[in-house]
This record gives structure tokens, C-alpha cells and sequence, in this order.
């Protein structure tokens, strides 16, 4: 009985939605997305790695909302796709390089995101697609920016 009161109880106790529509400092901005590319994104990445979620039905259920915006919250803080301009060159390159691994690797998406979002398991042929795009990004970085500015300040001083 008591497990049962404080389960209707913590229904009342929500979490901050992550749903702005602000994107100034999207990566769009800088750098064109292909729709297939775009397609890949908002299906699967943008729900954790951009200002914008799509919530499904169970995000109102606690505890469940709160699990879904730990995951938010610590997907925006590792890379974010509408903060992308505002890090510094060094990091916006060191992230795209950690996008290509994390995807060759099968890390992303998450497993526990693609059980219930099905649509966001990624092909061969999907995952090659935006590697490629990611890299081309790291290309025109290359071309763009005096080399020493792609590097973390930090590891300049130890070399």
C-alpha cells in the first residue's frame, strides 16, 4: 500500500522537458545536412544529442521520466548538435572524430534506446552514410583551420 501511494505520488514530480526550438548554434548552421543525413539524425540521435526530444507516451510516467532525462541530459553534455558552433574548433572536430567511432562501434545509439525505437537502428549502408558525412566535416575543418586550432590547447603544451 505504501509502495502504491508513493508511486501515484511521484507522478507529480516531473522533470525539465527538453524541448527548445532554439538553434542557434546548430550544426546546420555551419555545415549543410543531406536529407538522408538529417533523416538519420532526428531518428536516431537528435532525441538526447539536441535541444529538441520528441517525448513518447511513457516519458509522463515516473520513475521512468526521470531515467529518460538522465540519458538526455547526459547525451547533451557529451555532444549536442544545436550547441555544436559554440564549442571551440578544437572540440566541434574532436567530437565529430568521437561520432564516427562511437557509430563504428555499434555505441550509438544506445542498445536500451533502440529496443523501444526500433527505426533507430541504423543499416550498413545508414551508418556509412553518416560516417562519411561526419568525416567530410572533419575534412573541410582540415582545409578551413590552421591546424593548431583543431588541437586541444592542453595536449599542444605536451607535445
Amino acid at each position: 500500500m505504501v509502495f502504491g501511494i508513493l508511486l501515484i505520488l511521484i507522478q507529480f514530480v516531473g522533470t525539465e522537458k527538453n524541448e527548445s526550438d532554439i538553434k542557434t548554434n546548430s550544426i546546420a548552421n555551419k555545415y549543410a545536412i543531406p536529407n538522408n543525413i538529417q533523416l538519420i539524425l532526428t531518428t536516431a540521435c537528435y532525441d538526447c544529442h539536441s535541444n529538441k526530444t520528441i517525448y513518447p507516451w511513457y516519458a509522463k510516467l515516473q520513475p521512468v521520466a526521470w531515467w529518460l532525462n538522465d540519458h538526455i541530459v547526459e547525451g547533451k553534455s557529451k555532444f549536442n548538435f544545436d550547441e555544436f558552433t559554440s564549442y571551440p574548433l578544437y572540440r566541434q572536430y574532436h567530437k565529430l572524430e568521437e561520432v564516427v567511432e562511437e557509430v563504428e562501434e555499434g555505441e550509438m545509439p544506445l542498445s536500451s534506446y533502440t529496443i523501444i525505437h526500433r527505426n533507430a537502428n541504423l543499416t550498413d549502408g545508414q551508418k556509412t552514410e553518416l560516417i562519411n558525412w561526419v568525416k567530410g566535416i572533419r575534412t573541410t575543418m582540415e582545409t578551413t583551420y590552421p591546424a593548431d586550432s583543431l588541437i586541444n590547447p592542453k595536449k599542444r603544451k605536451q607535445s
